[in-house]
């Protein structure tokens, strides 16, 4: 029974040293090598998480490893992150890029590295937080870069790519966190049929996801879309959203409606939320079927044309329109035989009244 239990027990700390010891789960692999932060004695880390207060300088070390049977020459140098605008995933900027955070504050002991075939290299790197660094997430990795140009199978090809490796860094610079997130730009396209009822119809919804705030977030979004008179078409959880949205990234999604409404009037609502923020944008929508909205368009033009022609001219209220038609009163032009204007005597100029003279008194006599 002893040695039952001590074999068990040999076999559960062999298993459990095994796994502090091999990173490989944890490590950014391509197949042809890896990286990966250095293994603490307690646990291995799967990524590098760090926290600093403006000022601070970090030392770590990062590993890189060989899986092939050939000697490799990698490019080491540390980068910014991003997120992706096809898909929100975790990328890195290049090596000519330029580095803001993290790309510019970490600095390998060495810049190029060779590692032996099934070996591997440590190096040493110092992380210095400027002292007027924004606090919150900055997001970033040390790359381990092929700077070979891989053309693939074709040796003649005319594309030809560079293959990296990058260990995360998650770096969180002490002050106040704020977590805020947004929704832009809520566009609906539908897709009908010519003729109503002959068809599937759908819908393709897009809008970007802005994270607006100072740390990563892992948002949810609902859509609900809402028709005539307020009857629910639609209501689920969204799961095409990126995993970590990073701060001050904006990422483009779209999501398709299978089974749109043909002829519906209404609204179309997203809301994202996350630890700490919850916001809500929505649009108003129109189905309307191409038959449909074509015979309208015509019936419309139709009516302008008709309308026009009664009224005799291009303008909105023309001069001959009859007298009492939809003119307004003021400017109606009166119609009917003019009146002779009758004669006026013309007056004759009044006769000067004469002065009265004094007489002299030679006259008087």
């Amino acid at each position: 029974m002893r040695k039952l239990y001590a074999l068990i027990l040999s076999v559960f700390l062999s298993v459990f040293l095994l796994a502090l010891a091999s990173p490989a789960s944890y490590a950014a692999d391509n197949g042809s090598w890896s990286v990966y932060p250095v293994s603490s004695k307690i646990a291995a880390r799967p990524y590098f998480y760090l926290s600093a207060d403006p000022g601070q300088t970090l030392r770590d070390k990062v590993t890189v490893a060989n899986k092939t049977g050939a000697p490799l020459t990698f490019r080491l140098y540390a980068a910014d992150a991003y997120n992706t605008a096809r898909d929100g995933g975790f990328a890195v900027r290049t090596v000519k890029e330029k580095q803001r955070g993290v790309g510019a504050w970490a600095h390998p002991a060495r810049s190029r590295v060779t590692v032996p075939a099934h070996g591997s290299v440590t190096v040493p790197f110092t992380l210095r937080v400027p002292e007027k660094a924004e606090p919150g997430d900055h997001p970033g990795a040390l790359v381990a870069l092929d700077e070979r140009l891989d053309r693939g199978d074709a040796a003649t090809s005319a594309v030809a790519v560079q293959r990296a490796v990058g260990a995360r860094i998650y770096l969180r610079v002490g002050g106040p966190t704020v977590p805020a997130l947004a929704v832009e730009k809520v566009r609906i396209s539908h897709h009908q049929p010519l003729v109503p009822s002959l068809g599937a119809s759908g819908a393709t919804i897009s809008y970007t996801l802005h994270n607006t705030g100072n740390v990563t977030l892992n948002p949810k979004v609902r859509l609900r879309a809402e028709g005539l008179f307020g009857r629910t078409l639609l209501s689920r959880e969204l799961t095409k959203i990126p995993s970590e949205l990073l701060p001050g990234q904006r990422v483009r999604l779209t999501e398709p409606w299978h089974g749109a409404p043909q002829l519906d009037w209404g609204d179309v609502t997203l809301t994202a939320t996350a630890p700490g923020t919850r916001e809500s944008a929505s649009t108003s929508f129109l189905a309307l079927p191409w038959l449909m909205a074509v015979l309208v368009g015509v019936g419309l033009v139709a009516a302008v044309v008709v309308i026009r022609a009664r009224r005799g001219g291009t303008g909105p209220w023309p001069l001959t329109a009859r007298r009492g038609g939809t003119r307004p009163r003021w400017l109606r032009v009166r119609r009917g035989r003019a009146r002779p204007s009758v004669r006026v005597r013309p007056s004759r100029p009044a006769r000067p009244t004469p002065s009265r003279r004094r007489s002299s008194p030679s006259a008087r006599r």
